[in-house]
Formats: C-alpha cells, structure tokens, sequence
C-alpha cells in the first residue's frame, strides 16, 4: 500500500467512525465508483444516536440525500448494504462524499 493510500484509507475510516465529523448529520453522503459502472450513492446512517437502533453502524443505505424518504420506517426499508465493520466499507469500494 502506497502512502497515498494508506492516508485515504485512514481518512476515510475516520469519517466512517466519527458521527461527529458528518456535515449532514445523522448521515454521511458516501460514494462508489468502480471501472465500467455508473457511480453509486448510498448513506451511512448514525441510527444508534438519532433513533437508538444498533446494528447499523456500518450499513450502506442505497439512497441519495436529496432524495430521503419521508419516514424512518421508510429509509429503512431501503435497499442497503449491510458490513460488520467500517474496515468492509471501505473495502467495498465506498467512499466519503
């Protein structure tokens, strides 16, 4: 791993872990770009804080921010991408936005 990539991932690891640093709190725009696709939006969400459910620290909700559903049981039922750590996101190719 170059240094350059050792820094992006800490970066955005950090943001991934850190409610607190989300300009948009309780969610944080992320971004997947991959070679010969169209690129993905998805959001994580701090459900833990906003509405006390566990369990969805490193969920990737497919869905923009502009265009949030109106209810929570709504957002939820989004389609999504569920890991066990912040350390999978990134591996998944998802970035902060």
């Amino acid at each position: 791993m170059t240094a350059t990539a050792g820094a992006d991932r800490l970066r955005n690891l950090v943001y991934f872990r850190t409610p607190g640093l989300w300009g948009v709190w309780p969610f944080l725009p992320v971004m997947r770009r991959q070679a010969g696709q169209e690129m993905e939006c998805g959001l994580l969400y701090d459900a833990k804080a906003q509405a006390g459910l566990m369990g969805y620290s490193a969920t990737i909700f497919l869905c923009n921010l502009f265009l949030l559903p109106r209810t929570l049981e709504e957002f939820l039922a989004r389609p999504k991408e569920v890991y066990d750590t912040p350390d999978e996101v990134y591996d998944a190719g998802w970035r902060v936005d």
